[in-house]
């Protein structure tokens, strides 16, 4: 009899095991079934909508959670998530550059990201120290010359261009624009912030113009023969080669992508990237969300559509990045930039970089 109500009990715990474990199984999210159609997560967004909205209506699909967007200017953002303070309705927070990223930590608007499923996809070196934002894309910032430059084959390295050969010869953009911003907090990473003024006073000193317009301006100038070097991120160059219009194609097609600095530390990169605002009231869904970024399928679309490059090992690139091979990146000082932000700010005031 004790046997028979040993084995009666055993089994009871036995269902009750298996039950909680089921339970605890359907609370674990996996976007291949889960279904989340009470949930929502609303994003501001840096980026433009057409660049993302696909994305956002697959995952909404896949997972039935709604997804609320609302794209501006990234500074703009920034701005209206500490007006709003603890009532900002944000969950997640998308944009391009370390700096902004950094910028949105600092001023304590987001928090840190615990998702294991998150964290494990992607290496620490593009993940915040503090994890409070991960990279989701790479960018390249790199030089596009004219394809009638004669002597291109001397230039090799970033720092290069301080040379007196390229004097009149270089096109930029201003120095309030993050890309610029993040380039010289690299230089001070790597060389130490005297050796890299130096740089940066003598790179000034090369500008064939006053710095003006965006990084399509700086290779249509380059097209026009303003000047012979313009300093830009990889993947404007590709947007007016794949242009609509006639013009921007050939300003693209007369010019040409060198990548700098191969034989040491690599490229200049710098990531499009997301955090979890603070006052979230949506952290699991934020978390769904951008663990679904970094799913290959994702980084794929992502890749292919905005022709930036993976974070995460192993995904095809677009057929134009595949074309120029394995580019050598400095991964060692992105987690740096957004500290060597304010530092870089003064130095590009105290060279005169407009």
């Amino acid at each position: 009899m004790q046997n028979t109500h040993f084995l009666r009990d055993y089994k009871a715990l036995r269902i009750i095991f298996i039950l909680i474990f089921t339970l605890f199984s359907l609370n674990s999210y996996s976007h291949s079934g889960a279904s989340h159609e009470d949930e929502e997560v609303n994003i501001y967004s840096g980026r433009k909508g057409k660049l993302i909205e696909p994305m956002l209506k697959k995952f909404e699909s896949d997972t039935g959670i709604k997804v609320n967007l609302i794209t501006a200017k990234s500074d703009a953002l920034i701005k209206r998530m500490e007006s709003e303070g603890e009532s900002s309705p944000a969950d997640v927070f998308i944009t391009v550059d370390v700096g902004r990223l950094d910028r949105a930590k600092r001023m304590g608007l987001l928090q840190s990201i615990n998702s294991f499923g998150v964290i494990n996809k992607v290496s620490s070196k593009y993940i915040d120290k503090d994890r409070q934002w991960i990279g989701i894309s790479k960018r390249i910032r790199t030089v596009v010359v004219s394809k009638n430059m004669k002597d291109k084959a001397d230039l090799k390295n970033f720092e290069d261009l301080a040379n007196d050969q390229w004097k009149n010869r270089i096109c930029v953009r201003s120095s309030n624009n993050i890309y610029n911003q993040s380039l010289v907090a690299s230089l001070i990473s790597n060389h130490g912030e005297k050796k890299a003024e130096k740089l940066v006073k003598n790179l000034v000193g090369n500008f064939a113009r006053k710095p003006s317009g965006n990084d399509r301006a700086q290779i249509t100038a380059v097209s026009k023969g303003e000047c012979d070097i313009a300093i830009v991120n990889h993947y404007y160059y590709i947007l007016m080669l794949n242009s609509k219009e006639p013009e921007k194609r050939m300003a693209a097609e007369n010019t040409e992508v060198i990548f700098l600095n191969q034989e040491n530390w690599g490229a200049h990169v710098n990531i499009s990237g997301v955090g979890i605002a603070k006052y979230s009231k949506n952290v699991d869904s934020a978390n769904e969300l951008i663990k679904y970024m970094l799913e290959k399928e994702s980084q794929e679309w992502y890749a292919r559509t905005n022709n930036e490059y993976p974070v995460v090992e192993g995904v095809k690139v677009s057929e134009i990045l595949s074309g120029w091979g394995e580019i050598k990146v400095d991964e060692l000082s992105l987690n740096k930039l957004g500290d060597l932000n304010p530092d870089a700010v003064k130095l590009l005031d105290r060279v005169g970089w407009q």
